[in-house]
């Protein structure tokens, strides 16, 4: 049997548990934040895992946990730190040549002329976006240049991510009525994919944020080849193991929103019917 540390949310590990523990894999959640760790007489030894779940997602907190649990993570550090810089998975991807939304990256302080000119090249609404925020936290749409202006001066008067220290954030077009994918893929395969849908009276009141923390709802579809291998490739560029990969399509068009490599994990029945046997066996791999 392996014994996998499991940082994630424990909704992620309550999910899992089970299907891993069929599968020759228990779990334990080892939560490092909102709580007390006495380091010369931590609350677990370095033989007591054989492997990581994925990193942590609060960094410094991830560091002493990697410290004291002395494991191998299946998303290490790096893959966080990549994953959770939308600008550097941009450029990255745009480099590769896959698809992107238009995006302008604009790291504070820069003066209003240069603000007013990034506007400019866009047809509003605009969408301005913290670069390393998650659950689509400080994301905002701005219709006229004077919204546009507030949002940014908002930003530079508070915004400074605590994980990063990261003040950067992005301006990107705005995609009306595109249909919200969360895409899976391990170890460069795809293992099932959702579609992230806001109800109709969310809709109605002017809701368009399509994360499922904010109240959309997330149904299990058969995903079609073209859009499987996108989401692969993706994978395969930012080299991470185990990647939510959130396309946005319209009519025909279909770009890479974002990545995030702590994805929660879904009720079983929305990915692929061997996609617990491929995660053991990722996991195994690295214990």
């Amino acid at each position: 049997m392996i014994d996998l540390a499991v940082a994630n949310d424990q909704e992620t590990f309550r999910r899992m548990r089970d299907p891993l523990a069929e599968r020759g894999v228990r779990a334990h959640h080892v939560p490092v934040s909102e709580r007390v760790i006495p380091l010369g007489d931590p609350p677990w030894s370095p033989d007591e895992f054989s492997a990581g779940f994925v990193y942590p997602g609060r960094l410094m907190e991830g560091g002493v946990a990697d410290a004291l649990l002395d494991v191998s993570w299946l998303n290490d550090r790096d893959a966080v730190l990549t994953s959770r810089n939308k600008a550097d998975v941009l450029a990255r991807l745009d480099r590769t040549g896959l698809p992107v939304p238009r995006t302008e990256y604009v790291s504070n302080d820069v003066s209003e002329s240069e603000l007013t000119a990034v506007f400019d090249r866009f047809e509003p609404p605009v969408v301005v976006k913290p670069n390393s925020t998650t659950r689509g936290v400080g994301v905002a749409k701005a219709h006229d240049l004077d919204s546009f202006l507030g949002i940014c001066d908002y930003l530079s008067l508070v915004h400074d991510y605590r994980a990063t220290g990261d003040r950067s954030f992005l301006v990107q077009e705005f995609l009306p009525e595109a249909t919200d994918y969360r895409v899976m893929v391990l170890e460069g395969e795809y293992v099932g994919a959702v579609e992230r849908r806001l109800p109709d009276d969310a809709i109605s009141s002017g809701q368009w944020k399509h994360n499922v923390h904010r109240g959309a709802e997330a149904t299990g579809v058969d995903l079609p080849e073209p859009w499987r291998e996108l989401a692969e490739s993706v994978a395969r560029a930012l080299e991470i193991p185990f990647v939510g990969v959130d396309l946005l399509v319209t009519g025909e068009a279909v770009v890479v929103n974002e990545t995030n490599a702590r994805p929660t994990i879904d009720e079983e029945t929305k990915y692929e019917p061997d996609f617990y046997d491929r995660l053991a066996a990722a996991i195994r791999s690295r214990a």
